[in-house]
């Protein structure tokens, strides 16, 4: 148990060169102990140092739970609040963010290297090797100088850190940039809106003190990167380098007490003051991008996305991984192939793929959880769309082929007569060479929940002057051929059925999604003229 400085105290400081682990702090105008770092000098001396050396009559005691709720005086105002419309908000998506994002997720399972003067880094080329991008890791993220920790103490500090401090590191990206400078900017955070992005005000199983120990942790960790960056000339954009910057600057973090009857301070708020790297005057610059001088990249972050990382990471962190990595991939645009090595390696690194290559065991335990991690992101609205050439129907995870089982019992067993006079059977146990076709495989895309795909405004103008003028070459189009053929929801319906064809079925060999099918038959989406053309030939339909 920690120990609580009494209102006795009368700040002579004899206490604080004694405290091992450097918990006792000054601030607003008296001592306090830190109770995140004190433990009572278990592992250091037979009693507590403070205790020992203490003068007065009433030394430091140990600290009593907090009983009711916490209030502070005096807070910061912190910065606006994220996620105004309850579903996103814009922030930095630069390919600074995008390998920082990397870096904080996937940790150990990335290719970290030593240079000569025995520092740990991670390198990645960018554009063919015109540029190169390379991350370490500092001291205290306070500190006003920067050093990069060796191998030994950059692989400790690594163990500590989880896949929840990216959501971190995106939270400060969407704060950077809602400013018009944020390389001189800065930005405040509380651990209330913290709480309130992450879903951990919800969390009853947590002390008070327990969840602003684990958000002043969390805050850290982004800040304790170090970024080198050669960055090759674009345009009229010149090339430029930068060494030994951090990536998120912490410049203060501000403490907020309730006292008790004996004057001990509990500890009741935290507040954070943020300012982004001097990468964010070259990949968010609002003016330059206009004067072609730098770049201004940002996308859309769903609140979904932070709240379900918090909620699956212990279970399900090559999910969590997956996921984060996706949110960038995707905003590249709708129609990305992905092929599925290239998804373990993200979800589980380099070296559990390659042992999997050799190993039977661990291949059979990576499948699994890569189709249980593929389960996961399609129940929170990541849907995978299987390419229906190089990742057919037998080589599919079993909760993928359940997709198509009706609801009403009597389609249902219609549905499993119709499987069972198949030659592949979903019961059927995976091909020998699953694993072989698997590395060959890939997915045609993703379908996006709510949130992820959202535009900016002026995105949306564009997008919808740009549908309103193909709507009316499309109208133009209809009138010069009146005797276009116009399918009816009931004639699919009728043909699909009469070619034992279930939705997916027929999606996977027009390379469509499921959803797409399901929206055409219940009418809710009009069908184009080439898919019209095709749908005809497919279901040999007769107009």
């Amino acid at each position: 148990m920690a120990h609580a400085i009494t209102n006795r105290c009368t700040q002579c400081g004899d206490c604080v060169p004694q405290c091992p682990k450097d918990a006792i702090k000054h601030e607003d105008g008296g001592f306090w102990i830190d109770p995140m770092l004190c433990d009572d000098c278990q592992d250091d001396a037979a009693e507590p140092q403070c205790v020992s050396i203490c003068p007065i009559e009433l030394p430091p005691v140990p600290l009593r739970a907090k009983k009711g709720r916490c209030k502070t005086s005096f807070r910061e105002l912190p910065s606006l609040s994220l996620f105004m419309n309850g579903k996103s908000s814009p922030f930095a998506s630069a390919i600074v963010v995008w390998e920082a994002c990397n870096v904080l997720a996937q940790r150990q399972s990335l290719p970290w290297q030593v240079d000569p003067h025995g520092k740990l880094y991670y390198e990645r080329q960018v554009n063919g090797g015109r540029g190169t991008i390379a991350f370490r890791l500092t001291n205290t993220p306070e500190s006003d100088t920067i050093v990069a920790l060796d191998h030994a103490a950059a692989e400790a500090e690594m163990a500590r850190w989880d896949v929840r401090d990216a959501c971190l590191h995106l939270i400060y990206a969407a704060h950077a940039a809602a400013l018009e400078q944020p390389w001189e900017q800065e930005f405040v955070i509380s651990d209330r809106q913290i709480e309130t992005y992450l879903g951990l005000e919800k969390r009853k199983d947590l002390s008070k003190l327990a969840r602003l120990t684990l958000i002043k942790d969390l805050v850290q960790r982004p800040c304790k990167l170090q970024l080198d960056l050669h960055w090759f000339q674009q345009g009229r954009v010149h090339s430029f380098t930068l060494k030994q910057s951090r990536l998120w600057h912490l410049l203060e973090t501000q403490h907020h007490f309730q006292e008790d009857e004996l004057g001990c301070k509990h500890l009741a708020g935290l507040t954070f003051r943020i300012r982004a790297g001097v990468w964010s005057k070259y990949f968010l610059n609002r003016q330059g991008a206009r004067d072609n001088t730098a770049f201004y990249q940002y996308s859309s972050l769903p609140k979904s996305l932070l709240q379900t990382v918090f909620s699956i990471w212990q279970q399900h962190e090559g999910a969590a991984r997956m996921m984060l990595w996706l949110l960038f991939k995707t905003k590249m645009g709708h129609e990305q192939r992905l092929t599925i090595p290239t998804l373990m390696r993200i979800a589980y690194g380099e070296t559990r793929v390659l042992q999997a290559s050799v190993q039977r065991e661990e291949r059979k335990r990576l499948l699994r959880s890569f189709e249980s991690d593929l389960e996961v992101l399609h129940h929170y609205g990541l849907k995978p769309v299987f390419d229906p050439i190089t990742y057919p129907r037998e080589i599919q995870p079993l909760w993928a082929k359940l997709a198509d089982l009706p609801d009403d019992a009597e389609a249902a067993l219609e549905f499993w007569t119709q499987d069972g006079s198949q030659n592949h059977r979903l019961t059927d146990a995976a091909p020998r060479d699953k694993w072989h076709r698997l590395m060959q495989a890939r997915f045609v895309c993703f379908e996006l929940p709510e949130g992820w795909d959202a535009q900016s405004a002026q995105s949306a103008k564009k997008s919808l002057r740009k549908s309103e003028r193909k709507e009316k070459r499309f109208q133009q189009t209809d009138r010069s051929a009146p005797d276009r053929p116009i399918l009816s929801s009931q004639q699919i319906i009728t043909a699909r059925k009469r070619l034992h064809l279930s939705q997916r079925g027929l999606a996977n060999q027009l390379g469509k999604s499921q959803s797409w099918v399901r929206d055409i038959e219940n009418g809710r989406l009009k069908i184009s003229f080439a898919d019209q053309q095709r749908l005809l030939k497919m279901l040999d339909i007769k107009l």
